[in-house]
């Protein structure tokens, strides 16, 4: 629940710049105008907590493509792999969201930067729930085009790589493992 509404609220705020077009909708009684986005809108959760972040987006941008990034982090090195994707094509002409509930370290946050970007990414968005400076810090250094929105930015990491105060592994916690 925290995370979907979350993610609802930080949608909102990382798409109102985005450009949008006239339109109209039908509804029982007459016809409205609307305001939809103009540009194309890609949602790239993170496996397996970012799934927790997709339904609330999904509810802002219906009309968004979804890809996967399945990423594990090196529980010894804190260094992040990639051991899955599915990405739509042509990012080039998209603006690309990056879910994850946690930036810790910034290496699985970089890692998938830098697959997007690889793939034709121009513009990505990366949203998370909480971060930490050190995180924000090693994503800037390493995409600094890409734009960051955090619901709380927490005091640091201790000597596990682990948000502090944080929330724990927010993957288990999502899905009770």
């Amino acid at each position: 629940m925290l995370a979907r509404r979350a993610s609802l609220l930080l949608t909102t705020e990382a798409t109102r710049d985005l450009p949008t077009t006239e339109g109209s909708v039908e509804t029982p009684m007459a016809s409205s105008g609307v305001r939809r986005l103009a540009t194309r809108v890609v949602a790239v959760p993170v496996l397996r907590a970012g799934l927790g972040m997709l339904e609330g987006f999904l509810e802002v941008v219906p009309s968004a493509q979804v890809g996967y990034f399945g990423l594990e982090r090196d529980e010894r090195t804190a260094v992040a792999r990639c051991y899955y994707e599915k990405i739509p094509a042509r990012l080039d002409e998209a603006v690309v969201f990056l879910l994850d509930p946690m930036l810790a370290t910034g290496g699985s946050a970089a890692t998938a930067v830098e697959g997007l970007h690889e793939r034709g990414a121009r513009f990505v968005r990366f949203l998370c729930i909480v971060a930490a400076p050190e995180g924000v810090a090693r994503l800037q250094a390493a995409a600094p085009d890409a734009l960051i929105y955090t619901a709380a930015l927490d005091r640091g990491l201790d000597e596990r790589k682990y948000i502090v105060p944080g929330l724990g592994d927010f993957g288990d916690r999502l899905y009770g493992t």
